[in-house]
């Protein structure tokens, strides 16, 4: 310890002695100098400087040590400015490269609270509201965390900020891990949790995007984002066969959400019809389960939506057959 406060308190300041001992010489030259008034004193400096620094023993006069005092003290008190208000320079880096921040930097973007705060490491953190007091200390609240399989994304980031239950989350989770951890915790708090999982169904939600289908122009919507989101990739075909499949889609749907029940109105029922529309090529008059329900539709609603669509679909694979 006393070895520490060697370096810290007594060697920085030696080099102050030779300046003190410098001006301490300066002011012996002043006094020994001719004149009385300062201008001829000053003149006479250079006479008087060299008997002045020949003798290394300082004189006893209070005059002489007086300026040594004070001029140790001036230059040590710029040295001090100096430092405080100097760039801060890293060797060996470029030009303007950032220091690395203290807790004190990041304290005024932290929330007082623990759990309203976005926690980026052990000791730094971001609070979660936008709109601080001070606006300039808003920040941008977006994370990405780089890392391989197994360096800890999930453990040390993701469930830290789960069991911070600060805000509403949607997490992306494709090993299903997750929910067991925090899932509990999180119902405990008030959440409300909603789970999709498109492995095991039955366990997951199970969403009807029948269920927003209102009107014609809805039914057109849903199945141009059908095709377009099954047809794969590649090059596209002949664009009958997309004519073709649309308007069997519109009028298998127009069946369902106009004539249907509340319990069919699902992509099950969709698919059930689809299977159902089986064909015989040596039987050109044959009618398959599909047939026979838009037959009877046809005779109590001739014109409505449905039944139109399916006379165009039929008409088009007639054509087909007949080519």
């Amino acid at each position: 310890m006393p070895t520490d406060k060697i370096r810290k308190y007594i060697l920085p300041n030696i080099p102050y002695l030779f300046i003190g001992w410098a001006c301490l010489k300066l002011g012996t030259a002043y006094r020994l100098a001719a004149g009385a008034g300062f201008g001829e004193k000053l003149l006479g400096l250079g006479r008087s400087i060299g008997p002045a620094f020949a003798d290394f023993a300082p004189g006893l006069d209070p005059f002489d040590w007086l300026v040594g005092l004070v001029g140790a003290v001036a230059f040590r008190l710029l040295i001090y400015f100096k430092s405080k208000n100097a760039k801060k320079y890293r060797r060996d880096e470029e030009y303007g490269s950032a220091r690395w921040g203290t807790e004190k930097d990041i304290k005024p973007f932290v929330d007082p609270k623990f759990e309203n705060n976005i926690i980026l490491t052990g000791t730094e953190m971001l609070t979660i509201n936008t709109r601080p007091k001070n606006p300039a200390n808003a920040r941008n609240l977006n994370a990405c965390v780089i890392g391989s399989s197994g360096s800890g994304k999930t453990r040390f980031w993701l469930t830290p900020q789960l069991l911070q239950a600060h805000s509403s989350y949607v997490v992306v989770d494709p090993k299903g891990g997750v929910l067991g951890q925090v899932g509990h915790f999180l119902q405990q708090r008030g959440y409300k949790i909603k789970v999709f999982n498109s492995i095991d169904f039955s366990k997951s939600m199970h969403y009807n995007p029948l269920a927003y289908i209102k009107n014609e122009a809805d039914i057109l919507k849903f199945v141009n984002a059908l095709i377009s989101n099954t047809k794969g990739e590649g090059k596209e075909g002949d664009p009958f066969w997309t004519k073709a499949e649309t308007l069997l889609y519109c009028a298998l749907l127009g069946y369902i959400i106009f004539e249907g029940s509340e319990e069919e109105r699902n992509m099950n029922t969709l698919v059930d019809m689809i299977s159902g529309m089986e064909v015989k090529e040596d039987d050109e008059d044959f009618l398959n389960a599909v047939d026979y329900m838009f037959k009877g539709l046809e005779q109590r609603k001739p014109d409505c939506f449905a039944v139109k669509q399916y006379k165009k679909y039929k008409l088009a694979s007639g054509d087909i057959c007949s080519k």
